[in-house]
């Protein structure tokens, strides 16, 4: 089977919550994008979806999205 890409996996999770394969992901990837959000730093939406998504794929694998 071919391994889903990380918009993938999460667009899958986020379509179907009960499936908690990545629901962790997003708990921990959602936490700490709110709290960057809501401290005044963000000035650009695009900073904080960007954000989100680079958290979510570093808790689904572990590694730091910036290295690619």
């Amino acid at each position: 089977m071919n391994e889903l890409t990380i918009g993938e996996k999460l667009v899958q999770a986020m379509k179907d919550p009960s499936n908690i394969e990545s629901q962790e992901s997003i708990a921990k990837a959602m936490e700490l994008t709110k709290a960057y959000a809501s401290s005044g730093s963000a000035t650009h939406f695009s900073t904080v979806t960007k954000l989100f998504f680079d958290l979510f794929e570093m808790f689904e694998t572990g590694k730091d999205p910036r290295a690619k």
